[in-house]
């Protein structure tokens, strides 16, 4: 590894580092990790969903228990703690492994249990948004902008940093995207 720049040897500015441990982990490494933890859930009877490379199934006729990777956090859903205890002990055996308890908030989605099953909310992600672009006390109006007015694309002032914007608009987007399948699973309670 070279020298980094600003702390170069001054009498050694030929020499390099002796890299004894990568700094950041290999760019391999995730994909590596989800392939011999997908190969361990295979092994314990789990299968791959087609419609979703990061989910595990594993079901009978009287039971279902799903497992979804998604980086470096696993959700297991199964109505017995104890089967989750022994499959968490399964995959503390080849892995590190934490377990953090119930869900309750995950990609910005709120999950509460209730009588039926579970609620989902993404209400305080969009508190979340709304504070962070300080629009959380914004007069609340049936139509945001007025009707008569006429954007251009190529007129009006430049934001001097579009980082807010952007992420504000990222942001909305994934509500946008999330919100129909949590739509369809709280109405598969009713």
């Amino acid at each position: 590894m070279t020298q980094p720049p600003g702390f170069i040897h001054p009498q050694h500015q030929s020499h390099v580092c002796k890299l004894h441990k990568a700094l950041y982990g290999l760019k391999q490494a995730p994909w590596a990790w989800f392939s011999r933890l997908s190969s361990k859930l295979i092994q314990l009877g789990f299968i791959s969903s087609r419609s979703d490379t990061s989910l595990f199934i594993s079901h009978s006729t009287d039971y279902l228990m799903l497992v979804l990777i998604y980086v470096d956090d696993i959700i297991i859903t199964f109505f017995s703690h104890v089967v989750i205890q022994s499959l968490l002990q399964e995959l503390h055996n080849d892995f590190a492994v934490k377990d953090l308890g119930p869900l309750n908030y995950f990609l910005g989605i709120e999950v509460m249990p209730c009588n039926q099953g579970i609620i989902l909310s993404q209400q305080r992600y969009i508190l979340d948004i709304l504070k962070h672009t300080k629009m959380a006390d914004a007069k609340l109006i049936s139509s945001p902008m007025a009707s008569s007015t006429h954007l251009f694309s190529f007129e009006g002032d430049l934001l001097l940093d579009p980082t807010l914007y952007k992420s504000a608009v990222g942001a909305l987007q994934y509500v946008c995207i999330t919100r129909p399948y949590i739509s369809f699973c709280v109405n598969k309670l009713s």
